[in-house]
């Protein structure tokens, strides 16, 4: 689909570099950029004391409310110069539900810009991944510090694994795939079978690339032993890919946090931009 909004998500202390680079990612394909600033709420008091310390913590509320305030005022401002549209909202609520909140706001936008600002935010990180990736219905994109910003890569490696994760991210990305010059569908260990890849595994999601009119090859590659994550990232950097696409989450978040898993690995340390959905 065409990216005609981007949502860039930032915090009280940090985004500035994100929300450029969403900026630029919105002037190079002429999109609406969104910003979203999350404050955290400080926690009520409980407990014996609680009594005691209520006031404080009406104050630091206050303060911090005021602080967001200061922010998207400072956001607007820094926007006011360039040569798009954009606007700025903001929410002051409990951590818990912070990725309610972006997952709300990700719903009118077309992309949810994870940006090398918001990479190194622990918890903001978390919180905008999972609101963007199971609330939102929308995409997500890992922009890592050392990756140029770009929507039109001209090299894209596609993980493929049958899934219907996979085939939501195939969907979500088809403008970018049908403009790349290179598409390379990528299978690692692929399992023959009316219930996996079908008899020849990566030509059903090959065949449907090219009728959207996509320049498209298909790799089947052996894993011999390694993650499936390691591979992919080699794979990526021989083809001298720009983007790779992929679906996230195959399994229940739980395992993916206990066992890592591809997406978790791909979060933790994208090798590129990395476009993600589910």
């Amino acid at each position: 689909m065409a990216f005609r909004t981007i949502l860039a998500v930032a915090g009280l202390e940090h985004g500035d570099a994100d929300i450029d680079l969403a900026a630029s990612l919105c002037a190079e394909v002429g999109a609406h950029l969104s910003v979203f600033v999350v404050a955290f709420a400080a926690p009520p008091p409980i407990g014996a004391y609680a009594a005691m310390i209520s006031d404080a913590w009406v104050q630091e509320r206050q303060a911090d409310t005021a602080r967001l305030e200061e922010r998207l005022a400072a956001i607007t401002a820094r926007l006011s110069g360039l040569d798009i549209s954009a606007d700025i909202a903001g929410s002051y609520c409990e951590t818990a539900w912070a990725d309610d909140a972006i997952g709300r706001r990700g719903r009118y936008a077309d992309l949810t810009l994870i940006g090398p600002d918001l990479l190194g935010a622990d918890t903001l990180k978390e919180k905008a991944l999972e609101g963007a990736l199971f609330w939102s219905g929308k995409p997500v994109l890992l922009m890592p510090k050392s990756a140029p910003p770009t929507l039109q890569p001209g090299r894209v490696m596609v993980a493929w694994d049958s899934r219907i994760e996979a085939s939501r991210a195939l969907r979500e990305a088809l403008d970018l795939l049908k403009s790349a010059q290179e598409v390379r569908l990528v299978l690692v260990d692929p399992e023959e079978g009316e219930d996996a890849h079908g008899d020849e595994p990566g030509a059903d999601a090959a065949i449907y690339l090219v009728r959207h009119g996509v320049r498209v090859g298909v790799d089947r590659l052996p894993s011999s032993g390694r993650p499936v994550a390691e591979v992919l990232r080699r794979h990526a950097s021989d083809m001298a890919a720009d983007m790779i696409v992929m679906g996230a989450y195959g399994h229940s978040r739980l395992r993916q946090r206990i066992l890592g898993g591809v997406t978790r690995s791909m979060i933790e340390e994208p090798p590129l931009p990395v476009l993600l959905a589910r």
